[in-house]
């Protein structure tokens, strides 16, 4: 592969999608102090990244101009969107918070530790090797900052109420789309070693060992989102056909994302009933993304093939900035950039997957030995 043609796939692809499940029925996301979750806490990529990318070295960075366009006092905060993120919603609907700050942001008070923060950084992946590509904090270093996080918290609050907390709160996880991209799909560096298959397991297995490092720290509510359609984000589509009129949805790589989803499940119900009093609940994120793509009219939508960014083909990150053009009205686009989604779309995202998916970490664990 040509050393530009590289440079270029490296740049545009900054931090790549995956779209995180959340919600509930209304009276539990409405319930304010009622809350059953003490905070929510964060891991994984740019759809969930808060701001964290603000403070390390990368160019996968959201905080310019047009992002944050449509934020509340309308300021690039380092989301990668023109709003809120589906942290932020999840956040306000149980009443816990109005948004989710970065780990890595100076100041944070006690207020914020005890509520939660977002440990996620856009780049990133479960495969160690995705964030030499993007500069960004891997799911592995995410870990690490936990622990710190606890160490503060327990300072604030101490160890027992700590405790409750992490016990209590709702674990976010959202990575891997970034891995298949940055490592197999467009620069293939693992494909030297593994077939698609054996990179799945290989992805699967670091998942399990993250999970079970969440479990020992206290964490014992989690929500893991499988893959979405990767084949039918902008910025891929763009990539594999040479005429931007013969661009269509990558079949082969939403496969790939739907034989891996299953696997996804299949391993944290394994997970769950291997530990103690844990809910670990699989997300999909493939059937309410896809389902937008083929029935726009029922969002709104009138655009889901480019995003509202420029020409909405390759723009992203750096190429997506104060000077580039963008829709007027972006809840019409599916996607804000080319490759993620607009604050339209992560709202319905929400929508579609609040019945699925708080409503069983609600319930008690069954009793397991």
């Amino acid at each position: 592969m040509a050393p530009v043609l590289v440079f270029l796939i490296i740049l545009i692809h900054l931090c790549v999608i995956i779209f995180i499940p959340a919600g509930c029925c209304g009276s539990i996301l409405t319930s304010g102090k009622n809350s059953k979750f003490t905070a929510v806490l964060v891991f994984g990529d740019s759809t969930v990244d808060t701001g964290n990318n603000n403070y390390i070295v990368t160019v996968a960075k959201g905080d310019h101009p047009p992002y944050g366009r449509d934020f509340p006092g309308h300021i690039p905060t380092g989301r990668f969107s023109n709003g809120k993120l589906v942290p932020d919603f999840i956040a306000s609907f149980l009443g816990i918070k109005d948004t989710v700050p970065p780990f890595l942001e100076p100041g944070l008070s006690n207020k914020d530790l005890k509520t939660g923060v977002a440990f996620a950084s856009g780049g990133s992946g479960y495969d160690d090797l995705t964030t030499v590509v993007s500069g960004a904090i891997p799911v592995s270093q995410q870990l690490k900052y936990f622990k710190e996080y606890i160490q503060r918290l327990r300072n604030a609050v101490g160890d027992k109420d700590a405790e409750k907390i992490i016990a209590g709160a709702l674990v976010i996880i959202s990575a891997g789309t970034n891995d298949f991209i940055l490592n197999f799909y467009d620069i293939p560096t693992r494909r030297l070693e593994f077939n698609i298959s054996q990179y799945q397991d290989f992805l699967l297995a670091r998942i399990s060992d993250f999970v079970s490092e969440l479990y020992k720290l206290g964490c014992r509510k989690l929500v893991i989102a499988g893959l979405p359609p990767m084949g039918c984000l902008p910025i891929q589509m763009t990539l594999r056909f040479a005429e931007i009129k013969d661009r269509k949805c990558v079949e082969d790589e939403n496969m790939d994302a739907q034989i891996y989803n299953r696997k996804l499940a299949k391993l944290l119900s394994e997970r769950q009933a291997e530990l103690l009093q844990s809910k670990i609940v699989y997300a999909d994120a493939y059937e309410p993304l896809i389902d937008m793509i083929h029935h726009p009219q029922k969002y709104g939508f009138v655009d889901t093939d480019r995003g509202c960014c420029g020409k909405g083909y390759i723009e992203v990150g750096p190429l997506c900035n104060g000077i580039t053009r963008t829709c007027e009205n972006a809840s019409e686009y599916l996607f804000w950039d080319a490759i993620h989604p607009t604050e339209s779309a992560y709202y319905y995202l929400i929508k579609y997957l609040e019945k699925q998916v708080l409503p069983q970490l609600l319930f008690h664990p069954t009793s397991q030995t």
